[in-house]
C-alpha cells in the first residue's frame, strides 16, 4: 500500500532581520515526509534544524513557501485555526521536557486535552492513563516532575505528546538533557512508538540517535544537503 505524504514543504524560506543584518535560517527547503516515517534531521549548530522543526510545528511562520499537513495548506491559516492544528495533529517533545512543575504527572499529560471541546474529565483521564501506560509511567500518576529522574520526566513528556493521538511527533533534541543510559531508554521508546505506527521527525546532534531513524536528512546553512531518501516529486501548488 502506497504511503501518503503527511507533511509537505514547498520552497520554505525563513529570514531573520536584525538591524542591517539579514540571516537566511532556511533557504528553499523542499521536503515530503510520509505517514509512518522516522526521520532524523542533523547538521552543525546554527544550520537551521530547530528553525525547521519550529516551522513544521507551526510555532514559527516561514517567510516564503507553502506547508501542507495531510493535504491542508496550514501556513496561511489564522492563529486560532493554527492553534487547533497544533493541538490535534502535532505532538511536541522538547529537550527541556517543559513539564509544569506544580502539576502532577497525570495532570501534565492531561493538560493538552483541556483545550479540546467535547471531552469529559473522565475521558481525558482515561486517555492520559493510556498514554502513560505506553511509556511505562502509569505507576507515577501523582508524582510531581521534581520527584522524577530526567529519563522519567522525558517519558512523561512523550506521554503528553502522545495523549491527543497526533499525526506526527516532532522531537527537538529529545535526549539532549539526559545521561547515556536514560538517552538510550528514550531512543528505544521512540523506536517502539515508530514500530507501532507513529510518524516521528527528530532534530538531533547525536549521530547515534540519528542512526536509529530510517531516514536521515542533513542541513547546512539552511539548505538540505543530504537526504537518504530521494524526495518524490511534489504535486503542483494549486492542484
Amino acid at each position: 500500500m502506497t504511503k501518503k505524504h503527511l507533511l509537505e514543504l514547498h520552497a520554505i524560506k525563513k529570514v531573520f532581520h536584525t538591524e542591517e543584518l539579514e540571516t537566511w535560517a532556511l533557504d528553499d527547503i523542499r521536503l515530503t515526509i510520509d505517514e509512518g516515517e522516522y526521520v532524523a534531521i542533523s547538521g552543525p549548530s546554527g544550520c537551521g534544524k530547530s528553525t525547521l522543526l519550529s516551522v513544521m510545528g507551526l510555532l514559527s511562520s516561514s517567510t516564503e513557501g507553502k506547508y501542507f499537513i495531510d493535504g491542508v495548506e496550514v501556513a496561511s491559516l489564522g492563529p486560532v485555526e493554527q492553534a487547533r492544528v497544533r493541538n490535534q495533529d502535532i505532538g511536541f517533545i522538547f529537550q527541556a521536557f517543559n513539564l509544569v512543575g506544580d502539576m502532577n504527572v497525570l495532570d501534565n499529560v492531561e493538560l493538552p486535552l483541556t483545550f479540546r471541546s467535547g471531552l469529559s474529565r473522565k475521558e481525558r483521564k482515561e486517555m492520559a492513563i493510556e498514554a502513560l501506560t505506553k511509556v511505562d509511567m502509569a505507576h507515577r500518576l501523582k508524582h510531581l516532575p521534581a520527584q522524577l529522574s530526567g529519563g522519567q520526566q522525558q517519558r512523561v513528556a512523550i506521554a503528553r505528546a502522545l495523549v491527543g493521538k497526533p499525526k506526527v511527533l516532532l522531537c527537538d533534541e529529545p535526549t539532549g538533557n539526559l545521561d547515556s543510559r536514560n538517552a538510550e531508554m528514550v531512543m528505544e521508546l521512540l523506536d517502539t512508538l515508530h514500530k507501532q505506527g507513529s510518524t516521528i521527525v527528530m532534530v538531533t546532534h547525536d549521530p547515534r540517535s540519528a542512526e536509529q531513524a530510517e531516514r536521515k536528512i542533513m542541513l547546512f546553512d539552511g539548505k538540505v544537503v543530504e537526504d537518504s531518501r530521494a524526495a518524490p516529486k511534489l504535486h503542483s501548488i494549486g492542484e
